[in-house]
């Protein structure tokens, strides 16, 4: 039996490629007692039998980021740890074979080059320049990416494994993690070969995250979101014309993808391998009759290639060249998804000094990111790059098996769909049902999930074409914009009523509660009966997260955040909780109506005994509709209006009443039509921890004057005094037939000059805006610059800091 440490500072549970890189990058940033666990060898899980493509393409910014560090970290590493390694810097070719994926594509391009890449988009007489043997009769164009390739996998692990020796960490293989127990505020794990008592654990076990995230349960835990699919590709043996032209060339073929028919085709050796993604697809693990193994390391799959036909016979009209190679080998291997497809790093919900970095679907291309982000995490308790794409909170307790299982087959099948703003991907529906549901759907409510809770994005008249198909195009127009607009209009003339399940809502209480919440913003706090929007910065002065406070009496407070933030904002509020306070999760007993509208008034007058004329930012509770509800005068929407905050039986009372004065349904996207004209920011967009307070426009809510320290304040002083690089502004575009999405590049003299964070048509103001952050010196109202959208650069103007629609707040204050 070999010696194991008795203590750590951290241990890590799995030796695949991303629990290694973790590994590696916590020494490189000074922690090197640090134990990482592997119940067989190295690499013997997703990582043995990865196929070790490394791109750096990704519509997500964060996931873009991840990757682009993970080639720039790849090239030199070899060299770094000496030791040596197969990478190859191949390049790749994106087909194209619609107008909207060029667009998608345009849209990449820009965010690569914001990030220093040098992608670009190929006509498609230009593709068979770099690919000889491809077929482009049927192509719009395609993306080339010049710092793509592979790796092998296994090298690149035992690389990253090297690295972190020889820098102090240690490495037990065949070694078992048992289980873990908690003593004394520190974790104990077991194994076979005796305990490891440490400060904190990371569960990076692949796919057996979900195993592994059992051990948790008692300490807070939750079940790991996650399911396992069967993934096959194929080995072809050699083609002499491929080794000709190879030798001629002096490099590979580049790495070629048909996104739209759903494969890769790469040059192995001098040979193909080919990996599908059929929508024909299997999970594994999944029933009794099919459960999960105690141990399968180093296995595969049985072949099972008549799934596969239609993606090799399209592969072989593509590249015809292919027709001419041999099969040599089947590689039929388990991967990992979580619902959406991307990965579970960061802080493990609702346990202490607990990591996950796991469910890695693409486990080698983000890999070295991956670690870095992890190390962050636990080093500094931040990232670098705002990564709520990747956290584990992102999901709450709605991902049941069923739910995971849905979701993960239909994420693999459609590996390289286009996500457009405005199809709902349908598996795993219903999750969460409004008390109103079916009186929404029956209005003509067009679903969308918002933390499993289902919301009407917009209603549907009779007629309208509510198929999957109208929704492919990243256009705003569609059979939803006159139903958006008549929204819009309502609310601007009349009333309207958005049902609203879902808010995060916590209940805060004890003595000196108000103290101590003054310490974790960065503004002030409201009087009783009345309300205020308050910033929550981290250690940085990064926008943490936005609630609505209201001030129920002294040290008595409700907090109300986005629904998605449930448990990110919960943990954030819970981790540094004193003694002797209350925090109460409120969020499945009640339910929100926006009713909002310059006959707001004169509809609650005929329903409610409210006392209507309490001004702006004032909450009572009062009787609507027979129910007891508070009514909180304040509207995302910018009108007159009010929310209803009531138990979720009281709802349906409520809603009927309110429908029966006349107010007409709006939903999300009419919504966030309404919030944008008003420059009002939304999570995890415009507001995240990619920008400080100061940069985000924030000024009026930080109080440097207040008694209270508040965490951030120092990082915010110093800005102030040096002065922000980036600033918020709203910008008016003059756009074609798409508004500016999230992360749409800047541009002014031929410069990148900041990114847009959100952007919309405003049907109050008729015109497109877009919400970014742009280069602090030409943040001047009437500053033109250039958005571009879907490689479009089109003309927009710097406002004036206030709201486009009712500069003045004179319609809210009414």
């Amino acid at each position: 039996m070999s010696a194991i440490p008795s203590t750590a500072r951290v241990v890590i549970i799995g030796g695949g490629v991303v629990g290694v890189s973790s590994l590696y990058h916590l020494c490189k940033a000074g922690w090197t007692d640090v134990v990482l666990l592997e119940k067989n060898e190295l690499t013997a899980g997703s990582t043995w039998h990865a196929a070790g493509n490394v791109p750096t393409f990704s519509t997500s910014w964060s996931l873009m980021n991840m990757q682009r560090y993970s080639t720039e970290l790849y090239r030199g590493l070899g060299a770094a740890v000496d030791y040596p390694m197969n990478y190859h810097v191949t390049g790749s070719i994106r087909l194209a074979h619609s107008k909207e994926r060029m667009q998608e594509f345009e849209r990449a391009k820009g965010m690569g080059r914001y990030q220093g890449m040098d992608i670009d988009i190929l006509g498609p007489g230009e593709i068979r320049d770099k690919y000889p043997f491809i077929e482009t009769h049927d192509l719009k164009g395609a993306l080339y990416d010049p710092n793509d390739g592979d790796i092998d996998p296994a090298q690149l692990t035992q690389a990253l494994a090297k690295g972190a020796r020889d820098m102090g960490a240690t490495i037990l293989r065949f070694t078992p993690a048992t289980g873990v127990s908690r003593e004394n505020g520190e974790w104990v794990v077991h194994t076979e070969k005796g305990d490891i008592r440490c400060e904190i654990v990371v569960n990076a076990a692949g796919y057996y995250a979900q195993k592994v995230g059992e051990w948790f349960k008692p300490y807070g835990g939750r079940t790991v979101p996650m399911m396992v699919m069967s993934h096959q590709y194929i080995l072809f043996e050699e083609v002499e014309e491929v080794k000709q032209w190879s030798t001629s060339v002096g490099h590979k073929l580049p790495l070629l993808r048909d996104v739209d028919t759903s494969y890769y085709l790469r040059q192995e050796k001098n040979g193909f391998n080919l990996g599908p993604y059929e929508r024909n697809c299997r999970a594994h693990w999944a029933s009794p009759g099919d459960p999960f193994p105690d141990d399968f390391s180093f296995q595969l799959f049985p072949d099972d290639l008549e799934r596969l036909e239609y993606y090799i016979e399209d592969a072989l009209a593509r590249v015809p060249l292919l027709g001419k190679a041999g099969l040599s080998k089947v590689i039929n291997g388990p991967i990992p998804y979580a619902p959406d497809g991307n990965p579970l790093i960061g802080p493990m919900p609702g346990v202490a000094n607990a990591f996950e970095a796991c469910v890695f679907t693409f486990g080698i291309a983000q890999g070295g990111g991956a670690g870095k982000v992890l190390a962050e995490w636990i080093t500094e308790g931040a990232t670098e790059w705002d990564m709520w794409s990747c956290d584990p909170r992102r999901f709450t307790d709605y991902t049941d098996t069923d739910y995971c299982v849905q979701k993960g087959m239909e994420v693999y099948g459609h590996e390289y769909g286009m996500h457009f703003p405005w199809a709902r991907w349908p598996a795993a529906p219903d999750r969460r049902l409004s008390a109103v549901h079916d009186k929404v759907k029956a209005l003509g409510g067009q679903f969308g999930a918002y933390n499993g809770y289902e919301r009407a994005n917009w209603y549907a008249k009779p007629g309208d074409d509510t198929s999957w198909d109208a929704a492919q195009t990243w256009g705003r127009s569609g059979p939803w914009e006159a139903r958006i607009r008549e929204e819009c209009e309502a609310v601007r003339d009349g009333v309207g009523v958005l049902d609203l399940p879902g808010f995060s809502r916590f209940h805060l209480s004890g003595p000196g509660a108000g103290e101590w919440l003054l310490g974790q913003i960065s503004g002030s706090l409201p009087k009783p009966g009345r309300l205020s929007l308050a910033y929550f910065p981290d250690h940085r002065g990064r926008i943490l997260t936005e609630m609505s406070v209201a001030c129920n009496g002294e040290d008595d407070y409700t907090l109300i955040t986005a629904a998605v933030a449930q448990w990110h904002d919960y943990e954030w509020l819970a981790k540094s909780l004193p003694k002797g306070l209350t925090l109460k999760d409120r969020t499945r007993d009640l339910s929100t109506l926006i009713v909002t509208g310059p006959k707001a008034r004169d509809l609650f007058a005929k329903i409610s005994d409210a006392d209507l004329s309490l001004p702006w930012l004032s909450h009572e509770m009062w009787t609507v509709a027979g129910q007891k509800a508070v009514l909180a005068r304040v509207s995302f929407a910018g009108e007159l209006g009010w929310e209803v905050h009531a138990p979720v039986e009281s709802i349906p009372a409520i809603y009927d009443a309110v429908l029966a004065e006349g107010a007409k349904p709006f939903g999300m996207w009419a919504l966030n039509s309404l919030r944008i004209e008003k420059g009002y920011r939304a999570w995890k967009g415009d507001l995240s921890t990619d920008y400080s307070l100061l940069e985000g426009g924030l000024d009026r809510f930080v109080k440097f004057d207040k008694p209270q320290d508040f965490i951030g304040k120092a990082a915010l002083l110093s800005e102030r005094q040096r002065g922000a690089k980036k600033r918020f502004v709203t910008l008016v575009v003059e756009a074609g037939d798409c508004d500016a999405p999230y992360m749409s590049t800047l541009w002014h003299d031929g410069k990148v000059v900041g990114e847009t964070t959100s952007g919309a048509w405003g049907y109050r103001v008729n015109k497109s805006i877009a919400l970014g952050m742009l280069r602090a010196d030409l943040a001047s109202p009437g500053t033109e610059i250039e958005v571009e959208i879907y490689g479009e650069r089109c003309r927009a103007v710097v406002q004036e800091d206030q709201p486009l629609w009712d500069p003045k707040n004179e319609r809210i204050r009414a």
